[in-house]
């Protein structure tokens, strides 16, 4: 019910429109998932890029209770923003658990790391202990493992990968492999859900291109930012646009634009 929510999660940087570039990393405790992030986050900082962070903590405590020392850790090496999301709050002084793409809102980084963060359709790094045991969740949007155990090269075609020996390897791939922000909303107008277009573009059987959200035949600026709009909204603007202006003299069909000015 606050204004955040009309904030959408793609910025401008320079010349052009950018989305945020987020991916999670993701296994059971003690699998190394802090520090795969925290060598992650190191390696793009020394490549000169800007990150965030979202924690996942899956405790009935309150966020400032179990939040965990590196939540500073994270920030101390160099990200600019560190949000931790609870059972029972956000810290972002939010007494609710906000959805991710309410999250994402407050970021500006180029990449976003999310840990233990699986409710999403975004790109994910698999932690797994030295046992080798694959939790239920893993899905078609898992394009790396990494963690504790290293001891194989791939599993059913997926790169495993020691982050502490290798990390160039690792941030080359997400380099490679993740893709700007799905807008979430699961409009079905590519044949599937967001989850489906992730899992295709990680395949390569897609492109973030298809995403029909972001095909832009009807684009809304605010204050300069671009405003992610569904298929079918874009469809009113449009008829609603054309229909009172087609009927006024000079009118024809091409690019229309306008602007409303804050009074």
């Amino acid at each position: 019910n606050t204004l955040f929510y009309m904030k959408p999660y793609f910025y401008i940087k320079k010349e052009g429109v950018f989305y945020m570039k987020v991916f999670s990393v993701f296994g059971v405790s003690s699998s190394g998932k802090t520090t795969t992030i925290e060598n992650i986050i190191k390696e793009l900082k020394r490549r000169e890029f800007s990150v965030g962070i979202i924690k996942e903590v899956n405790s009935d405590a309150s966020v400032s209770e179990s939040g965990g020392s590196n939540t500073y850790d994270y920030r101390d090496i160099g990200s600019e923003l560190v949000a931790t999301r609870g059972c029972h709050g956000t810290d972002i002084l939010f007494t609710e658990k906000l959805s991710v793409e309410n999250m994402l809102r407050f970021f500006n980084q180029d990449y976003v790391v999310m840990e233990g963060i699986i409710d999403t359709e975004t790109p994910k790094i698999l932690c797994i202990d030295e046992t080798g045991e694959l939790p239920e969740e893993i899905d078609d949007t898992v394009f790396a493992i990494s963690g504790i155990i290293s001891k194989i090269k791939e599993y059913k075609g997926i790169p495993i990968i020691n982050v502490v020996d290798d990390v160039k390897t690792l941030v080359d791939l997400i380099q490679e492999k993740v893709f700007e922000k799905l807008p979430g909303i699961n409009c079905g107008k590519c044949g599937g859900d967001c989850r489906q277009m992730a899992a295709d573009i990680l395949k390569g059987n897609a492109t973030r291109k298809d995403c029909k959200v972001t095909q832009e035949s009807v684009e809304v600026y605010i204050d300069n930012k671009p405003m992610p709009l569904i298929p079918f909204v874009k469809d009113i603007v449009e008829s609603v646009v054309k229909g009172v202006l087609s009927p006024l003299k000079g009118y024809k069909d091409g690019d229309i634009t306008i602007k409303v000015r804050k009074r």
